[in-house]
């Protein structure tokens, strides 16, 4: 297990971290034919039930506490379709599958080209007829990067900050932008990356390998691979493509934001104090539920 990076020894690196122009990492979506078309969105719920790797209800360890962030942007590496809870990941109907490289050594999924969306956004637009007829009961999205804002305390001041969190198996980086500063990395990331800005300025860290949370309710039999950030849902009612569609189909990823950023709690005050002795150690979604519109 990786050691964690604790806020207050990775002050160190801030000298290391320049201000630069920011970089867009945001890609628009394939231009799509004509004819009607399958629209991903996403939604961020911080109501939405609290869910272990296993999809059971989950609750906070002792010694750590939680909080559910606001989300600015996701991007996920693939999304596909699976027939019943039999199906293996990568086995399915892929819908997108995002630009890998090996610039970094091992293969990556590729930052600089990662389309990252907002609440409510648009994800992904194919047309329907890209899609093996058939009847689908289950979601799979691979998450790969998360930015939102965190509450936290530095002494008895309260502030907000915004944090950028690398959760896929592997993320080739280049440099990437927090929210005004930029972090120059030019390699790989396993899951469980972060950086963080806020008034004391930019942090990177890593969290316990494994620790990364990934809600699969058909785990025992469709297990994930180690280290991915593989969530799986299932529709509540079997989603069927017959191949003659005339219509335009929506599906809304709602994704449980449900104090989904956890860290050990250093004095059990139920605060995020990264200078205090708190240390992060779980960034991973806690649910996802697809839904046909």
């Amino acid at each position: 297990m990786k050691k964690v990076f604790s806020f207050t020894a990775a002050l160190i690196c801030l000298l290391a971290v320049s201000c630069k122009k920011d970089k867009p990492v945001t890609q628009p979506s394939p231009t799509t034919p004509a004819g009607p078309k399958l629209i991903i969105k996403l939604q961020f719920d911080s109501t939405q039930a609290r869910l272990d790797n296993f999809g059971n209800p989950s609750t906070i360890p002792a010694g750590h506490a939680a909080q559910s962030p606001v989300f600015f942007g996701l991007s996920a590496h693939f999304i596909e379709l699976s027939q019943n809870d039999t199906v293996m990941p990568g086995n399915g109907e892929m819908l997108y599958k995002g630009v890998q490289t090996s610039a970094g050594g091992d293969v990556a999924a590729d930052f600089d080209q990662a389309i990252v969306k907002g609440n409510n956004e648009t994800f992904l637009t194919i047309p329907l007829s890209s899609i093996v007829p058939g009847t689908y009961n289950y979601l799979r999205a691979s998450i790969t990067y998360q930015n939102y804002d965190i509450k936290y305390k530095v002494g008895s001041t309260g502030y907000v900050g915004r944090l950028s969190s690398f959760v896929g198996w592997n993320t080739y980086l280049t440099d990437y932008t927090i929210k005004t500063q930029s972090v120059t990395v030019n390699a790989n990331k396993l899951q469980g990356y972060f950086g963080f800005e806020g008034p004391v300025g930019v942090i990177q860290g890593q969290t316990p390998a494994g620790a990364t949370t990934v809600p699969n309710p058909i785990a025992a039999t469709s297990p994930i691979p180690a280290g991915s950030c593989l969530v799986t849902g299932q529709f509540a009612a079997p989603f069927t493509i017959t191949g003659s569609e005339t219509n335009d189909i929506t599906i809304v990823l709602s994704l449980s934001t449900n104090k989904s950023f956890e860290w050990k709690d250093n004095n059990a005050n139920g605060t995020f104090e990264p200078l205090g002795g708190d240390t992060v150690v779980n960034m991973g979604l806690r649910g996802l539920i697809p839904m046909v519109q």
